[in-house]
């Protein structure tokens, strides 16, 4: 008789469920983690309330993993390894993990390409994502996964603070990638989970000032806490007949002196999009970080006239996981004040899912905790 797992399975729009599932097998060049807590991200949000967008289409299996709906939902997660196959040398049972839940040539037999062997497997023509398009998810009692997925949690570290070592990881990827250096100056638009994760990596990888751009009354609290030098409402009334976006011009001027080096637009807007072009310096650079909804305008002009670099970047490697675990194991990263509830996995959807939807801006992380 096969071993059941209750799991969160997508179904399609606004039909999420907590079923009992058949486990997956550990074959020899895999490895099972027990999860111990797993984070719902906006992403999942968008999955619930307009998706399929990652998932495969209803009645289409994806083409790399041959999933199909429904599947199993989470892909910030953290665990102990309880087995591990024969051919696995590298991880023993009994150790605690972070996984990186991106899927590549490896996975799927493919000879590895190009993109994958430049270093960037987050890009893989073959992508897909453990809880979103692949056999197993976070959002349940255990998910198998290969060796390479799985970071060790330093000695130091909860695994409720390691399950925020996926979102931290994106943070850390698109820093990376931007060209920051230590005493560069950044406006951040957006005091979400992701924005406020790039403010604390920021803050401890030696940003000189940092501007946070939020118009929601709780989020600012929370990136005052988390150390920005100002946080600006740019939906305050202002006498300004040039626009309210001014705000943050003005607060990026009062203290960068010639604007940002940096621009994080964290919202996805049309409006954060026009005011990271106004904030940030001649040379400096827009990094679009949001999944966007719809196209929005540009004027290149824009970006001549300054000579502003547009970047956009997505995921993470291994290599973000282990920054940001390292900082965290040091006590630099004191990142547990982002987790804002702990909720059975049982009442996922009305106390997760609904909860995030419906009082939005109470939250930065919850974590969703399977049954002991």
């Amino acid at each position: 008789m096969s071993l059941l797992i209750q799991a969160l399975r997508y179904h399609g729009q606004q039909d999420v469920r907590v079923e009992y599932v058949e486990a997956q097998p550990c074959r020899k060049d895999d490895v099972r983690v027990k999860i111990a807590y797993c984070g719902i991200c906006g992403s999942d949000v968008h999955e619930y309330l307009g998706g399929p967008i990652f998932p495969p289409p209803p009645g289409q299996k994806n083409p790399h993993t041959g999933v199909q709906l429904p599947v199993i939902m989470g892909h910030e997660m953290s665990g102990t390894i309880v087995e591990v196959g024969s051919s696995i040398t590298e991880f023993k049972i009994g150790q605690n993990v972070a996984i990186n839940p991106s899927m590549d040539d490896r996975h799927h037999g493919n000879v590895e390409c190009s993109i994958c062997q430049s270093g960037r497997p987050h890009l893989c023509k073959s992508w897909a994502c453990y809880g979103l398009s692949a056999h197993g998810g976070g959002l349940a009692d255990e998910i198998v996964v290969k060796p390479f997925n799985c970071i060790p949690v330093p000695e130091g570290v909860s695994l409720k603070v390691a399950a925020l070592a996926e979102p931290l990881a994106v943070a850390s990827h698109l820093i990376r990638i931007s060209g920051f250096y230590p005493g560069h100056d950044v406006v951040i638009l957006g005091a979400g989970p992701i924005g406020l994760a790039l403010l604390l990596l920021l803050k401890v990888k030696g940003a000189r000032k940092i501007i946070i751009s939020e118009v929601t009354e709780s989020r600012s609290r929370q990136a005052e806490r988390f150390g920005a030098d100002m946080v600006v409402n740019p939906l305050a009334e202002t006498s300004d007949e040039a626009g309210s976006e001014n705000l943050v011009l003005n607060a990026a001027q009062s203290i960068m002196g010639d604007g940002a080096d940096i621009a994080f637009d964290a919202t996805g807007i049309q409006s954060t999009l026009d005011t990271a072009l106004l904030v940030v310096k001649p040379g400096g650079v827009v990094f679009n970080v949001a999944i966007h909804e719809k196209p929005l305008l540009i004027n290149p002009n824009s970006f001549s006239f300054k000579e502003v670099k547009l970047m956009g970047g997505i995921c993470y490697t291994n290599e973000d996981f282990e920054d940001v675990l390292e900082y965290l194991a040091s006590g630099k990263l004191a990142a547990e004040d982002m987790i804002t509830s702990i909720v059975p996995l049982e009442k996922v959807v009305q106390n997760g899912f609904l909860e995030l939807i419906n009082n939005k801006a109470g939250h930065v992380k919850i974590l969703i905790q399977p049954s002991k």
